[in-house]
């Protein structure tokens, strides 16, 4: 897989998980999308033309992955994971972590481990997003979102999404 936290391309980066707190190296992707595959992205405030869907790491180590995304959709899009259907993709994305981004965790870490969920939604919904971490967001349909997206994981996840719903392959 390629090198580089996914979630974390690009200058300035989330910030901390409080004052002298490093990050969790453990995180989870939510694509956000409708029945028929309108997938919701968010421009990284950090790294204007850089898409993604919502991703954020656990805030301690016992949170529960489920948690870590009802927390991490509310905070990015205000939108309550317990009003739709969020479902565990069952994939797990393992990458290094950029050297830049390194200082940011407990000495000696390296690699993060993704966990990548879907949350369906009945129809496009507008969204508040969080101006430290987000410029605009946009629905797309998955053949549009997936390309715009900078991390792998993320292009990766949609198009499973879309092998799921429809039965196709996606390259």
């Amino acid at each position: 897989m390629p090198p580089g936290n996914p979630a974390e391309q690009g200058p300035g980066g989330a910030p901390e998980t409080g004052p002298g707190r490093r990050k969790i190296p453990e995180s989870v992707l939510v694509v956000i999308h409708t029945g028929d595959l309108q997938v919701l992205l968010l421009e990284r405030a950090d790294h204007a033309g850089f898409w993604q869907s919502v991703t954020g790491s656990k805030d301690t180590p016992g949170e529960p992955l489920v948690e870590t995304c009802r927390r991490e959709v509310l905070e990015e899009t205000g939108l309550d994971t317990r009003a739709f259907t969020l479902t565990d993709m069952q994939i797990t994305n393992r990458y290094e972590i950029f050297a830049h981004w390194r200082h940011r965790y407990a000495d000696g870490v390296t690699h993060n481990t993704e966990h990548v969920f879907a949350l369906e939604l009945p129809a496009p919904l507008p969204v508040r997003i969080s101006p430290r971490e987000h410029l605009r967001y946009q629905w797309l349909r998955w053949e549009q979102a997936a390309p715009l997206c900078f991390s792998w994981s993320n292009v990766q996840a949609i198009e499973e999404l879309a092998r799921q719903r429809f039965g196709k392959f996606v390259p």
